[in-house]
């Protein structure tokens, strides 16, 4: 049997449930999908998933994906899937998912949306980038979770999960006591989040 570690966010997330009421706690994640769909392929034209050429079309224009997003999110809905993963850095998938929810004001209800901060998007919509280029930057701040919760807000008023995005010992994310403290608040009642 090999042992696995645990990611340093699932760790976070435990402690921040630990300080939550048991019942509240329990609740939720006893009513929380267990299964989903990950947005991070289908919000922006270049990724690094295998066979992504195969899977998606030639043209990689937002409105193409923008439309190959919603047939994926409307295949999840008939599978039953209703747990949607985002994140800032999956370039337009909050975005997508905003403007699929909106074809089904009778239906957003049933779904149950999560997005993370911690990577910007730095590609701009291009496939390829230059060889001192990254298509996502890391930056654990206050300042970038204060920039992202509200981008992230504009487009997903009713989000249900907020997530730091590769939350690791390395970046020093989960020993720094002001993005703790500010996601401390958060948790205790940020309007718009669930």
């Amino acid at each position: 049997r090999m042992a696995v570690p645990i990611p340093a966010a699932f760790l976070l997330l435990l402690a921040l449930a630990s300080a939550a009421p048991a019942s509240d706690m329990n609740a939720k994640l006893a009513a929380a999908p267990k299964l989903g769909l990950g947005m991070a392929a289908l919000g922006r034209p270049g990724y690094i998933n295998l066979g992504r050429d195969r899977d998606l079309p030639t043209d990689r224009s937002k409105d193409v994906m923008r439309s190959q997003a919603h047939a994926v999110l409307d295949e999840a809905e008939r599978l039953g899937l209703h747990y949607i993963d985002c994140a800032r850095s999956y370039g337009l998938s909050e975005e997508f998912v905003s403007s699929w929810l909106a074809l089904k004001p009778s239906r957003s209800d049933v779904f149950t949306i999560g997005s993370k901060w911690g990577y910007e998007y730095t590609a701009g919509w291009r496939i390829e980038v230059g060889d001192s280029e990254a298509h996502e930057v890391k930056t654990h701040s206050v300042a970038q979770l204060d920039k992202q919760l509200g981008e992230t807000l504009l487009l997903l008023p009713r989000l249900h999960l907020y997530q730091i995005h590769s939350a690791t010992e390395q970046s020093g994310v989960l020993e720094n006591e002001a993005v703790l403290d500010a996601l401390a608040a958060l948790r205790a009642g940020k309007p718009g989040v669930v």
